[in-house]
């Protein structure tokens, strides 16, 4: 079983995040960098599937060279090997940008399933799995919070608001994974050790055969045209119930359009 998990590098969401000036793109250089957090759960998951299965996981990231601290990461809690797509020309590419580049690089790979987390916190967009499958010609499992392979079958239990639907798909597949899949484990002192010596290919844009011109800010299909800071916050409206409390509570809703 040969298994590719998608990892990215975000800035930190507990830490304040902000947008480079210059480009109106999300200003890495300065942040807090760590491992998506919803990629630790498809690590774990595929590991898992490879203690059960067997077969070989590898870590696929696109990023700077920052990102080897995620690939690192990935590595160190048990993964076999990584491949890191590293290219200035992709500096601003959108998610789709980024699916070309995820897809081509993953044709020069072999693999049953690809796993990745349901959403980057950066974007929260959750389009990645879509968009992957739907240039690989493969079928996606989204939103997972449970995955079963048998045989040459993958099935998920996909998350709901209301429970759970049953969803299965024939192999090579792509699934998404939720923070309710399982508990990512912590890297052990050896893990963190052996991790150091695992392969890690760095491939570019030319490397999978992709022309830089199709990347990048300037091609993007989205773009940051103008942003502000978050404005202070201004002090608070009293209301003095003098039998009408309840009519002028509504009427301050009214006014601030929220009734």
């Amino acid at each position: 079983m040969n298994i590719v998990v998608l990892v990215k590098q975000v800035p930190d969401s507990g830490s304040e995040r902000k947008l480079d000036p210059s480009d109106n793109t999300v200003a890495r250089a300065s942040a807090d960098n760590v491992i998506n957090e919803m990629d630790e759960y498809a690590i774990e998951e595929a590991l898992t599937v490879k203690e059960a299965q067997g077969g070989e996981v590898t870590v696929l990231s696109v990023g700077p060279a920052s990102a080897t601290d995620a690939i690192r990461k990935a590595l160190s809690m048990g993964a076999d090997k990584a491949v890191h797509v590293v290219d200035d020309a992709l500096h601003g590419s959108d998610a789709l940008q980024t699916s070309a580049v995820l897809a081509a690089a993953l044709g020069q790979l072999e693999y049953d399933l690809v796993i990745c987390g349901a959403e980057a916190t950066d974007s929260q967009m959750s389009v990645m799995p879509a968009l992957l499958a739907e240039r690989l010609g493969i079928p996606q499992l989204s939103g997972a919070r449970k995955l079963t392979v048998d045989g040459s079958t993958a099935k998920i239990e996909r998350q709901t608001d209301g429970g759970y639907w049953a969803v299965e798909a024939p192999l090579p597949a792509i699934v998404s994974t939720w923070d309710t899949i399982n508990e990512p484990r912590y890297p052990s002192f050896k893990g963190i050790m052996a991790a150091k010596k695992k392969p890690v290919l760095t491939l570019s844009l030319a490397d999978l055969g992709v022309d830089a011109g199709t990347v990048g800010l300037a091609n993007a299909a989205s773009q940051v045209l103008d942003f502000a800071g978050r404005p202070p916050k201004g002090e608070g409206v009293k209301v003095t119930d003098e039998g009408d409390g309840a009519e002028k509570f509504v009427g301050f809703l009214a006014a601030q359009k929220i009734v």
